[in-house]
């Protein structure tokens, strides 16, 4: 499980595993890491932690939070990050430090960018896969793309993995683009974890649990629209033929039998 090292000074004041999806830190007592100094914000930042990936979000904090001595909006966490709070400091110790060595992430098997209708003008597409997939092979833009999300998040889209096994009963779970130059195309979800978006703009994560399969924001000022409703902050429970709204694309989900 990953954790932080919270210290002031150079001196260690506690360690904090991120066992829940979503950490708060800031100086209000509800915060689930308190740190009360005035120059941290009553509500200053948030972690979303989803499998084995953590995202630190600020949550427009005044003094504003500093990662590795740059500021921050949204940052990908990676092995030894150090997060700046005014005079506190958190470390961020990933689960496998080798992997964050790496700069590999085992869950990130599958990214699929999503570009809205004006990104064509420019040579965008709809839809770009993961190297090594199906879909790079027939779009050889799509290696560009997910460099893209390298640079946005600092780590590099590992080879394809073998798809984990469902659990048993659990029907596969597929999207459909509905609109864009790639409507009507579908990406089965044989992944734990698939990332959806346009980085800098909207991101969120599709992810495969034993209870269903689950949509999470990560980056961007709205939420995604499941259905025509904005998602809360928690991951939001799909249903079969659901229509998601992302970085201006439509798409629809479905279970397949």
């Amino acid at each position: 499980m990953a954790k932080l090292i919270l210290s002031m000074d150079g001196l260690v004041l506690k360690e904090i595993p991120l066992a829940k999806e979503r950490t708060t830190i800031g100086r209000k007592p509800h915060n689930d890491i308190q740190i009360d100094n005035l120059a941290v914000s009553g509500e200053h930042a948030v972690i979303v932690t989803i499998l084995n990936d953590s995202f630190l979000e600020d949550l427009g904090s005044t003094n504003g939070t500093v990662v590795n001595g740059n500021p921050v909006k949204k940052h990908f966490l990676q092995n030894n990050d150090v997060i700046e709070l005014g005079k506190y400091k958190l470390k961020f110790l990933g689960e496998a430090s080798g992997a964050g060595a790496g700069g590999d992430k085992a869950d990130f098997e599958k990214t699929m960018v999503l570009r809205p209708a004006s990104a064509r003008q420019t040579g965008g597409e709809a839809l770009r896969t993961s190297p090594g997939s199906q879909r790079a092979a027939a779009m050889p833009q799509a290696a560009a793309a997910v460099a893209g999300i390298a640079d946005a998040t600092k780590t590099v889209p590992p080879a394809p993995q073998p798809a984990a096994p469902r659990p048993a009963g659990q029907p596969l779970g597929a999207i459909q683009l509905l609109s864009g130059a790639n409507a009507g195309k579908e990406l089965e979800l044989t992944k734990p974890l698939t990332t959806l978006g346009k980085p800098g703009v909207q991101v969120a994560v599709l992810t495969r649990r034993p209870q269903g399969y689950f949509i999470t924001h990560v980056e961007g000022a709205a939420r995604p629209n499941v259905n025509g409703q904005q998602i809360g902050p928690a991951p939001h429970a799909l249903k079969d033929h659901d229509v998601i709204e992302l970085a201006g694309v439509k798409m629809e989900f479905f279970l397949k039998a």
